[in-house]
This record gives C-alpha cells, structure tokens and sequence, in this order.
C-alpha cells in the first residue's frame, strides 16, 4: 500500500518542520554549556556544581519522558509539539534572568519538561508519514538537526554572550523557539496513526493502544525481544554524548587555551558537522541493508559505536589540536552513525501504536544513565590527585568503555530480535 500523492510530498515538509523545531530543541540545551567559563567566573560555581545544572535537565527530561511517549500515543501529536516547544522557549528566555545555583537548576529542569514530550511524538508522527523504505533516511535526516543545533547552540551562545553578556543567549533562542511555535501552529498537519503501515490498520492501532493502562504498556515493552538491550545502549551511548555536550568546551577553554567563543565554536563543530554527515549516510545505508539483511539497523550502530570507542580514548589524549581535530571528527562520524538508528532501531520491534512510547522508554533510560556521565567528570576533575585538566581528560579516556558495552548490548538486541521473527 502506498501513500497518496499529497501525502508522500507532505512528508518531507513535515519533516522540514521537524527537522527545525528540533535544531532549536538542542540549540536550547548546548547554549548553555559554552558560558559555564562565564558562570564560573561570574558566580564562583565549581565543576561539581556546573555538572548539576547540566545533569538537571537531563533528570527531568528522563524522568517525564515516559508520561510523554504515553501521552503521545494518546494524544495529538501536533499539539504535544507545539505546547513543548512554546514552554522550553519561554524557559529558556527565563534562564537569562538568574543569578544563583538553584535558580538555573530549576530553569534547566523546566526546559527538560517542556523538551521530554518533543521527541517520542515527533518520532512518531514521522513513521507514519514515512514507511520501511524511507523510516531511517527521514529519522537520520532529522536526527542531523541534533548536530547543527549543537553547533548553533555552542557557537552563536558564545558570539552573543561575549557581544551582548551572557543572558542575551537565552533571550535569542528563546524568542526563535516562540515563532517556530507559530509555524507549527498554522503549518503542522497530524498524519492518521499506522498511515505508513501495510499490515495496520489505524483502527487496529488505535483500538490496541486504548485497552492498554501505563503500567501494562511500559511492563510489554520491556518484555518485547531486543528493546532492554536497546535500552541499555542507549544509556551508555547518551552518557558519552551528555559528556562532549556538557564538558567540551570547557576542556577546549582550559587545556588548549581558547577564547571563550572559540572554545564554544570548536568544542562541538567537528564532531557535530562529521555527525551530521555520518548520520543520513548511515540511514540511507540501513534502509537499503534492511531490504535483504534482517536487523540492519541494529548492524550499522553496532560497528559505528566499536570503532567510535577507540575515537574518544585519542579525542580525551590528544596533545596538539590537530590530532584532537581529527581525533573529533573520527568520533563525530561514529556518533552519527549509532545516532541515526536509534529510533529507527527500535521501531523495528515494536507496532505502530507503541512507537511513541518506546521512543519515551528509551529517552527515560537513555538521558536518565547519560544523565550520570557530565556529573561523574565534574566530580572527577574537581576532586583527587593531578591536576584538575588531567583528571577530566582521564576521565573522559575511561569512558570509551561505554560505547564498547553498548555495541555489545546491541549485537545482543539484534540476536534477540531475529530469533524472535524466525521462531
């Protein structure tokens, strides 16, 4: 069954949206990261503590990602986007106006409220405008807005703070986000459930998820062959992730000596920029594998997080910022290439009606574990023996470790899911 004319080209332009609503979405969350120096200088915060206000919002987020993936298989999608990103915009404008520790604790977390619902409806509404053959190419597609609003969040925080101050960052990315908002309310068009699907019908899709309470869904979830494993990669996946985001530019600032907007820029560029790229490669990729190889997607992740483990021991060792240059780009492909099928990974072992909330089991999981890596390297690079910068590039080395545990975990979903098709 194929989709209709109008609908086949309405899927692109929802993912144009998408793909915008979702670069404010990580913009929103990098910009901060680049004025930690800033933060520090200003207010006298520690590692320890700069790794709270990052890990907060990572908490919160985690934390209502399961109501919102439940929600979002419930509820209008297109209004789950809209309300989510009018909040975090209007708390993001909020963040320029504090002054102490709690305050951008509390900011941060109320951001990742309002962000927590975005992904798992987006996802979502994306599979059911784009079917088998196109479901990693538009959900890669769409994850490279992850890298470039990294870069915007990074590079252009940093330009606005060092020409206007600090709080002019958040009051320009959060008054973006508010208009994007009035984009989606006029443009946004919800697509019926299981459209893409040959074998579901919407009826069936929605029927299924009505008998289900929060409990019983979320229990079969975590019962269906390959989704822990997924799961669990994920959060190691995420915690190294949550590490470059959180610490990057300050490693730059401090070990290589750069100004403040160049330490922002550089810190998340090359890996982003390589992400980017890597990321829709990796999806077309998938979806021509998945063709004839059952578990493609879950193949392609896995050889992207081994050899992406080797990357972040020589991103954290490198001595010259040529090699760490190339070191972060090396890492940025990988990154892409995991990155672009984790959604796509998982709804291959779930239904239609479920995609939204595997989509919010996994950022529970994932951004709850990642969550713990930024405050583990502010807990190490502040306290023990050496010197503070040694202490983080150490740090930073060992964690390559959770990369080559989630590409095992990955193998393991991947047997998991084909013997569960051929039995």
């Amino acid at each position: 069954m194929s989709l209709p004319q109008s609908i086949n080209r309405e899927k692109w332009i929802v993912l144009g949206m998408l793909w915008l609503v979702c670069l404010l979405n990580y913009a929103d969350r990098q910009a901060i990261s680049s004025l930690f120096p800033l933060l520090e200088r200003d207010y006298g915060f520690t590692k320890a503590q700069l790794g709270l206000i990052g890990s907060a919002f990572m908490w919160v987020y985690a934390a209502s990602a399961p109501f919102a993936g439940y929600a979002g298989d419930r509820q209008s999608r297109k209004g789950m986007i809209l309300v989510g990103c009018l909040f975090w915009s209007l708390m993001t404008v909020v963040t320029g106006f504090c002054g102490r520790l709690w305050q951008f604790v509390a900011a941060r977390a109320l951001i990742g409220l309002g962000e927590s619902v975005y992904f798992p409806a987006a996802t979502s509404m994306l599979s059911d405008y784009h079917g088998t053959r196109t479901r990693s190419t538009a959900l890669s597609l769409h994850q490279s807005a992850v890298y470039i609003g990294t870069i915007v969040g990074g590079g252009l925080g940093a330009l606005l703070a060092e020409r206007f101050g600090w709080r002019w960052a958040f009051y320009g990315f959060g008054a973006a986000g508010i208009v994007v908002s009035l984009l989606l309310w006029i443009r946004l068009r919800e697509p019926v459930r299981g459209a893409a699907e040959i074998t579901c019908t919407p009826e069936d899709s929605i029927g299924v998820t009505e008998r289900r309470g929060f409990v019983e869904t979320f229990h079969r979830l975590a019962r269906t062959p390959g989704v822990p494993m997924l799961l669990g990669a994920f959060a190691c996946a995420n915690g190294v992730a949550a590490i470059f985001m959180v610490w990057a530019p300050t490693f730059l600032f401090e070990k290589f000596h750069l100004g403040l907007v160049s330490a922002g820029f550089s810190a998340v560029v090359a890996i982003q920029l390589a992400s980017a790229v890597s990321a829709p490669l990796s999806g077309i990729l998938a979806d021509r594998l998945a063709l004839s190889i059952r578990g493609a997607r879950m193949i392609v992740q896995a050889a992207a997080l081994i050899l992406g483990s080797f990357c972040v021991v020589a991103v954290a060792r490198a001595s010259t910022m040529e090699v760490l240059v190339c070191a972060m780009i090396c890492f940025g492909l990988c990154k892409g290439a995991y990155d672009g099928g984790i959604f796509a990974s998982a709804f291959d072992c779930v239904p239609p009606q479920e995609r939204a909330s595997v989509a919010g089991l996994m950022n529970l999981i994932g951004w709850g574990g990642g969550a713990l890596g930024p405050l583990a390297i502010g807990l190490v690079s502040s306290y023990g023996s050496g010197t503070q910068m040694e202490r983080m590039s150490g740090a930073i080395a060992w964690s390559g470790i959770a990369y080559l545990i989630a590409a095992c975990l990955i193998i393991a979903a991947l047997l998991s899911h084909r013997k569960k098709n051929s039995a």
